[in-house]
């Protein structure tokens, strides 16, 4: 009886801090796109100069979520959790040291690791709990995602009341502060010894691990395009000051962030691939919608609103069917799914820089997401829904 109540206390620790580390990397991982208007003025970026550093972290905290989820599966989350912590103190200290766009973006891909937490996160957290208690778990882990909207929130105060440099100071701090609390309360995680690279990477012949990845590639890349666009959306359209617009970046990344649980009970319940599909329905449906509403604030922020809370339920949707892909390589799969899904929020910023350079008209960008929601659901109705496959029985 003892032994099950300290089994079930460290669950709870794992779930708790492992939900607070994500938030604080994510904080560190988003730490540009609500500081996007001062950062261009000081360095005298254009607008596809200004997307592309927006892009920059994600892609880093992407392709190496594969290699830090194998790396968590096989010595243990907290290990892995605590030296990801130490290294993305190094970008944080030098972001606001550089005085070149050149060193800026080396900086910036360096701090893309602290993306890779999710992948850390959900291996370290799922082992503590059992599958049919997965949607609802995973979905709480996957709060760690609100780091995103603390950021919008709080990073122009700061920089508005002091300066640029206070806010990485503070990022450092809250780094700090997580270690040693993860370092003191957390137990690690059972491992398997016998482990190998191999066996990690058989995950990716496994073809449900690659319909997993594009459907995370619209709803994921989706939560991470608009998280880091939302403030640069709002100026450029609505001419809307940087606190302000973080204000609406930040409710866009908390209602996305806040909803995913949903998403992931409502899978432990029904069917996840029939969810799914209304998921990717209502994603084109309100990409349209806000592409035609480019000019009039009121839709185009209840479009905004909208789609997040659609994508956010598609989420944990998702990730309720990421364990049932390969047994004891939750962390691999986390990496395969989130590395494309991170990579989906990688190119949109840069491709919606280079159309509005082009064309003057952020409108191009919304219709490709719309044609990419379509084609998401077409591929999901084929395989799953008239297809008849199935991750979770």
């Amino acid at each position: 009886m003892q032994k099950e109540a300290s089994s079930k206390s460290s669950a709870i620790i794992a779930l708790i801090m492992g939900t607070l580390a994500m938030a604080g990397c994510f904080m560190a991982w988003s730490s540009f796109a609500p500081l996007a208007a001062q950062i261009t003025t000081t360095f005298h970026l254009s607008e596809s100069q200004k997307t592309l550093l927006l892009a920059t972290p994600v892609l880093l905290g992407s392709i190496m979520r594969i290699p830090v989820g194998i790396l968590s599966d096989r010595y243990g989350g907290k290990k892995v959790y605590i030296a990801l912590m130490i290294f993305v103190l190094i970008p944080l200290f030098l972001v606001p040291r550089v005085h070149s766009f050149g060193l800026l973006l080396i900086a910036a891909l360096l701090l893309g690791m602290s993306g890779t937490s999710f992948a850390v996160g959900i291996s370290y957290v799922s082992v503590w709990f059992p599958p049919e208690r997965q949607g609802l778990v995973l979905g709480i882990a996957s709060l760690g995602n609100i780091g995103n909207a603390i950021s919008a929130l709080t990073l122009p105060r700061i920089a508005a009341k002091w300066d640029f440099s206070m806010v990485y100071n503070v990022l450092i701090g809250v780094l700090l502060v997580l270690i040693v609390l993860f370092i003191v309360l957390c137990k690690e995680m059972p491992v398997d010894k016998t482990k190998t690279l191999k066996g990690s990477l058989a995950v990716a012949k496994d073809a449900n691990t690659w319909y997993l990845s594009l459907f995370y590639a619209l709803t994921f890349g989706l939560f991470m395009s608009f998280s880091n666009l939302t403030p640069t959306l709002l100026n450029g359209l609505f001419k809307m000051n940087p606190i302000n617009a973080g204000m609406f970046a930040a409710a866009f990344g908390a209602l996305c962030t806040l909803v995913r649980p949903i998403g992931g009970v409502l899978s432990d319940h029904l069917r996840p691939m029939q969810l799914l599909q209304w998921v990717m329905i209502g994603i084109g449906v309100f990409a349209v919608e806000m592409g035609l509403t480019l000019s009039g604030i009121s839709p185009f922020v209840t479009g905004l609103v909208l789609i997040g809370v659609i994508a956010g339920l598609g989420n944990g949707i998702i990730f309720k069917m990421v364990p049932y892909v390969s047994k004891g390589n939750t962390g691999a799969v986390t990496g395969f799914v989130g590395a494309i899904g991170g990579l989906g929020g990688y190119f949109p910023p840069i491709l919606l820089g280079s159309l509005k350079q082009m064309t003057g008209s952020y409108a191009g960008g919304f219709w490709l997401l719309a044609i990419f929601a379509i084609l998401c659901w077409f591929v999901l109705y084929r395989q799953f829904i008239r297809g008849g496959s199935h991750i979770v029985q």
